[in-house]
């Protein structure tokens, strides 16, 4: 036998290990969160079943129903705050046409706007569907996502509330749709169902409405203007929201750059193409005078607040009650027409025919909107003045400059706080100090300059100069934020962090500025204006968004500028308000060019607006007032605080009388310590118009120069009649004339040469003294009269420590106007 070991057999526990499988670790920590690969395919595989398995019986179960076909339309319900009604809504405007009477050009206009691949795609896209409700649950804009099959789905067969149950049945009465029916006839149901706004339902009818032709003989610009409409009906109608027009215009645009991107528009037809403007729109009579205003702002007070939108409101069958009292809406209309409309008379003067006023009044204490004037009767002309945003507010957004001063706590350049008492130097046309932009230099009215003056003489004579450089002072950004705060929309055009901005080139809405001035009536607490008290729909209510009040400005901030605001009506460019017959607070306005005129006011019970605007009845382009009623120009102190003052007291005829509770900011009542020498003037020829407000400084610079002869009154009681220096003397400035009220003024420039010599650098004989100006003054009970003449010096003006007023004999020019 071999010595050699034998292999031994495997033992039974060899043999039984050798049959056991590798265990795998178990997972710990973190990872057993995360499942296996096999349980996430599990999952999706049982998901995709589960839903081809809910399609499938979703496909069967939903059924095409019978066309609505708006066969069933209701008239809406509109009533005033007493349930009186106020006008029914509802008239179905509407004509079916086939596809082949509708212009090649507008049908390629709506799917380049709504769906461009129509003819290639399914019935739905589920990938703008979830990209719509994720954007939609995002907040970050409501969007449909469906296409147009889903939309004729959404006009024809069902309804256009927003629901789960709805956008279901959409989706797959559209699936079955698109294998029943051809393309063709799927847009031609969808061009004869859309609502286009001015009540019309299907192309045809929106082409007569809008240009007064057939859907066949509509242009690519015209089909892309209705086009356009498919977006937003209500917003895009540039005639009835002529402030949209460049929203309007970019959505027209985008339509036509889709049109030659699809190749159905060549570049060379597009570039020739100008946007085509709707003409007026016809109304049914039922709306006239006032109610086709004051449904069209209810109508996109409910859109802008998703409480009911445009295509919801189409179906009808709402009852809306309104927030607006009849009593004072009768008052309105009846105070226009006094004070205005009754006063118009264009065989005498043309001008007459341009004239439009538009009007709102707010109840500072709840936001509600109690009245409102959209225009002349709404038949005759569809724009509704009371909320249009396309005329310049002008110096009635002074106040919120001041506001916002006192909000932030400004100071001038030179550290003092601005308070009612602070003093600027109001020289028209002065450059303002710490900007960093372009130079600006805003001119006062009329060129007027008043000098050293306060800020409440300044905001009493609406001193252009002075709130611009205030503007400065306490940061337009911050300007800009305090409008916004206090009710002025952050979207308002022309709403820019300039100096500028304190001169009211923005251009807010009658009723924008309405619900501001209503913030600074209600202490600086500001809740959003409503205009609805309850909406139902077949005796169910429809819930409405709960106010919110902030408080815009602190009370001293809206206090302290009601009390400047009260001085405007007191003494100032309002003074016409009294008439209202209560405590009154406001301001004046005007737009550049005299296109519009603004009286902005309240009482501690009514806040309201009213404007008067230039717009040419044919071409609807914004004139001048100058003319208007036969007079120079209408400004804010005329026309429309005449109107706002026979509303207010028609309006509150019943309650009784109340005076303002304010508490002021602190120093605002303190009077600021006058220079001891006036701030220095450029060099340069002073105004010779005799009854203009100023100071009459006019500083020469050497011989000739000749100051101001204007003999108004001085600001403030400051005496500037013996500061015109015609010339320089040995020592510095001369005054031609002497100082009424206060001190003889410096002593009268030497008559020297011809001027050419030793231009008053105190060395040698002073330059001649610009024919030496006579300063006759004659003190009487503490009131100055003064005659200039020769141009050299200015009579009038008052001590500033003393209680009379300056007053000058010069002749011509027209009164101020603000």
């Amino acid at each position: 036998m071999s010595d050699q070991p034998q292999p031994q057999p495997p033992t039974e526990d060899a043999a039984e290990s050798g049959k056991k499988k590798t265990v795998r670790p178990r997972r710990t920590g973190w990872r057993r969160l995360i499942p296996g690969w096999r349980t996430v395919l599990g999952t999706l595989l049982a998901g995709a079943l589960l839903l081809i398995g809910l399609f499938f019986l979703g496909y069967s179960l939903v059924q095409i129903p019978p066309a609505n076909a708006l066969a069933t339309k209701q008239a809406n319900v509109y009533l005033y705050a007493d349930g009186t009604e106020i006008a029914r809504s509802g008239e179905v405007n509407r004509e079916n046409v086939p596809l082949s009477r509708i212009s090649l050009d507008a049908r390629h206009a709506v799917l380049a706007a709504e769906d461009r691949d129509f003819y290639t795609e399914s019935a739905v896209d589920p990938k703008a569907m979830v990209r719509a409700g994720w954007k939609t649950a995002t907040g970050k804009g409501k969007q449909s996502g469906s296409t147009i099959t889903q939309q004729y789905v959404k006009n024809y067969y069902l309804g256009q509330e927003q629901t789960v149950t709805r956008k279901v049945k959409e989706f797959f009465i559209a699936i079955k749709l698109d294998r029943e029916k051809s393309k063709d006839d799927i847009l031609q149901g969808y061009l004869n169902t859309s609502f286009f706004g001015r009540s019309s339902y299907g192309i045809q009818a929106a082409a007569h409405a809008y240009y007064g032709v057939d859907a066949i003989d509509l242009t690519a610009a015209q089909g892309a203007y209705l086009a356009s409409l498919l977006n937003a009906p209500s917003e895009y109608d540039v005639v009835a929201h002529p402030e949209n027009r460049a929203t309007a215009e970019a959505r027209w645009n985008y339509v036509l750059d889709g049109m030659v991107k699809e190749d159905w528009l060549s570049p060379a037809q597009r570039a020739g193409l100008t946007f085509p403007a709707p003409r007026q729109a016809t109304v049914p009579t039922g709306l006239s005078g006032q109610r086709g205003y004051l449904v069209d702002a209810i109508d996109d007070y409910l859109a802008d607040h998703r409480i009911v939108d445009a295509d919801a409101l189409g179906t009808g069958g709402y009852r809306i009650t309104t927030t607006l009292q009849k009593s004072k809406q009768d008052a309105f209309v009846s105070a226009v027409d006094d004070r205005l409309m009754s006063r118009l008379d264009p065989a005498r003067h043309p001008r007459d025919r341009d004239v439009r006023a538009g009007g709102a009044a707010v109840d500072p204490r709840t936001g509600k909107v109690v009245a409102m004037y959209g225009g002349v009767d709404y038949v005759k002309q569809y724009t509704n003045n009371a909320t249009r945003g396309d005329f310049q507010v002008g110096s009635t957004f002074k106040p919120f400059v001041f506001a916002a001063a006192v909000q932030n706590g400004s100071t001038t350049q030179d550290g003092r706080p601005i308070t009612p008492n602070t003093r600027y130097d109001g020289t028209s046309s002065r450059y303002v100090e710490g900007w960093n932009g372009s130079p600006y230099h805003p001119e006062n009215e009329d060129g007027v300059s008043y000098g050293d003056i306060t800020v409440r003489t300044a905001t009493e004579k609406s001193v252009n100069a002075v709130y611009a450089q205030m503007a400065v002072d306490v940061g337009p950004a911050r300007v800009k934020q305090t409008a916004i705060d206090l009710g002025i929309p952050a979207d308002t055009e022309d709403l820019h962090p300039y100096p500028s901005i304190a001169l009211g080139t923005a251009t807010a809405g009658v009723l924008d500025m309405a619900e501001a001035y209503a913030t600074l009536a209600n202490h600086g607490r500001h809740g959003t204006y409503t205009m609805i008290e309850k909406v139902s729909r077949n005796g169910t209510r429809i819930p409405l968004p709960l106010g919110e009040e902030t408080q815009a400005v602190s009370r001293e901030a809206a206090d302290t500028t009601t009390s400047m605001l009260r001085t405007v009506v007191e003494s100032g460019t309002a003074t016409a308000a009294q008439a209202a017959g209560r405590p009154a607070a406001g301001k004046t306005g005007t737009a550049e060019e005299d296109t519009a005129a603004w009286f902005a006011g309240y009482t501690p019970e009514l806040a309201a607006v009213v404007s008067v605007m230039g717009q040419d009845p044919d071409t609807a382009q914004h004139v001048s007032l100058r003319t208007a009623l036969g007079l120079p120009r209408i400004n804010g102190g005329g026309a429309p605080t005449e109107i706002w003052a026979r509303f207010t007291r028609e309006a509150l005829r019943d309650q009784p009388v109340t005076e303002f509770d304010l508490e002021l900011q602190e120093g605002a009542d303190l009077p600021e310590a006058p220079d001891t020498e006036p701030a220095p003037h450029r060099p340069g020829t002073g105004h010779t118009d005799g009854t203009r407000d100023g100071d009459g400084i006019g500083d020469g610079d050497g011989g000739g120069a000749t100051g101001s002869t204007a003999g108004g009154r001085d600001t403030g009681g400051r005496n500037a009649g013996g500061r015109n220096a015609g010339g320089r003397d040995t020592g510095g400035r001369n005054a031609g004339g002497t100082a009424g009220g206060r001190t003889p003024g410096r002593a009268g420039g030497t008559t020297g040469g011809d001027g050419t010599t030793a231009n008053g650098d105190g060395t040698g004989p002073g330059g001649t003294g610009g024919a030496g100006g006579i300063g006759q003054n004659t003190v009487t009970g503490g009131a100055d009269s003064g005659t200039t003449t020769n141009g050299g010096a200015e009579g009038g003006g008052s001590d500033d420590r003393g209680d009379g007023t300056g007053t000058g004999t010069t002749t011509g020019g027209p009164p101020l106007s603000r």
